[in-house]
C-alpha cells in the first residue's frame, strides 16, 4: 500500500518538527553554535571523531600505519559525540566547517593544518606515509575508484536506508524500499568484485578495503540498524562475508573499531586514545550497534 500523499509546500521551511533520533540537533544552517575549544594532545595527529562507520575508517587507517611500523602516525583520538551536538562547537567547526566526523589536525610539520571528510583523511595519510595506496597509475586508479565508490555509496546506506529503516519516527514503504534496494545493489557490486579478487582493488589489502570495511562489515555481522541483516538477506553475499571475516581478524582493525566508541560493553569502549597502552584490558571484538 502506498503512503499517504504529501504535497510539498511552494517554499520549504523548518516550521514543521522533523522528528526522529537526531531532530534535536538537525538544522538547515551551518556554523558554530557555541564557543568550545578542542583538546590537543602531544602526538603528530589529532583526530576528533566517533566510532561510527566513517569515524572507524580513520582509526583503522591510523592503527594500520602504526602496525606497519610508521611511528610517525602516532595520534591522539578525542571523542566528538554527534548525538549531543559536540560537532557544532567552534573548535570543531574550525577544522571541519561541515560539522561531520571525523576531522584531523596534522601537526607533523612546522604549520598545523586541517583535513576533513573521511575519504580525504585516508588519502592524505596514505600519501604521507606511502602506504596502502600503490604508485603504479593503473593500480592507484583502481584503489581510488573503490575508495570514492564508498564515499558516494555511504549516504545511500546511512542517511538513506539506515535513517528510514531504523531512525525515522514513522516507517514508510517507499523510502525504505528505495534505499533497501540500493543498499542491496551496493552489496551485490562488492560481492561480484570480491568473487574476482581477494580484496576490492586486487590481491593486496589497500585503502579501498579500509574505506569500505566499516560500512559493509556491520551488516554481515548483524550489528547495525536493528535487524537489518535479516531484512536485507545479507547472508546472500558470501564473498563479502569472506572478505569481512579476513579483515576483521587484523589486529589493527580490531583496535581501530573501538577507538572513540562510547556505547556497548564497557570493556569494548575507548573514549580517548593516546597510546597503544590504552588498549590494555580492552576486549577487541566487533562493534555493537550504532
Amino acid at each position: 500500500m502506498a503512503d499517504a500523499t504529501y504535497t510539498p509546500p511552494a517554499v520549504w521551511s523548518t516550521d514543521t518538527e522533523s522528528g526522529g533520533r537526531f531532530a534535536n540537533i538537525n538544522r538547515p544552517t551551518a556554523g558554530a553554535r557555541e564557543e568550545k575549544e578542542l583538546p590537543v594532545g602531544t602526538h603528530p595527529f589529532q583526530l576528533y571523531s566517533l566510532a561510527t562507520p566513517n569515524g572507524v575508517k580513520a582509526t583503522i587507517m591510523l592503527e594500520e600505519l602504526l602496525e606497519a611500523g610508521h611511528t610517525g602516525a602516532e595520534y591522539d583520538a578525542w571523542t566528538i559525540n554527534i548525538g549531543q551536538g559536540e560537532q557544532f562547537g567552534s573548535g570543531f567547526v574550525g577544522i571541519n566547517p561541515n560539522s561531520k566526523i571525523p576531522a584531523l589536525l596534522d601537526r607533523s610539520g612546522p604549520k598545523p593544518f586541517r583535513v576533513f571528510e573521511s575519504g580525504a583523511i585516508l588519502v592524505h595519510l596514505a600519501e604521507k606515509f606511502s602506504a596502502f595506496l600503490p604508485t603504479d597509475p593503473q593500480a592507484r586508479a583502481e584503489v581510488l575508484s573503490w575508495v570514492f565508490w564508498q564515499v558516494a555509496s555511504g549516504p545511500f546506506i546511512g542517511g538513506g536506508f539506515g535513517h528510514f529503516y531504523a531512525y525515522a519516527p514513522e516507517k514508510y514503504e517507499y523510502p525504505i524500499n528505495r534505499y533497501a534496494m540500493e543498499t542491496k545493489r551496493i552489496f551485490d557490486v562488492a560481492d561480484k568484485r570480491l568473487g574476482e579478487s581477494r580484496f576490492l582493488a586486487g590481491d593486496q589489502y589497500t585503502l579501498a578495503d579500509i574505506a569500505n570495511f566499516p560500512w559493509l562489515a556491520p551488516f554481515t555481522e548483524g550489528n547495525i540498524y536493528n535487524d537489518a541483516k535479516t531484512f536485507l538477506s545479507i547472508d546472500d553475499y558470501k564473498n563479502v562475508g569472506r572478505w569481512v571475516e579476513e579483515i576483521a581478524a587484523r589486529p589493527a582493525v580490531k583496535r581501530g573499531r573501538i577507538v572513540n566508541k562510547v556505547w556497548g560493553d564497557e570493556d569494548t569502549q575507548l573514549k580517548e586514545r593516546h597510546s597503544a597502552a590504552d588498549f590494555d584490558g580492552k576486549r577487541l571484538v566487533t562493534s555493537p550497534p550504532v
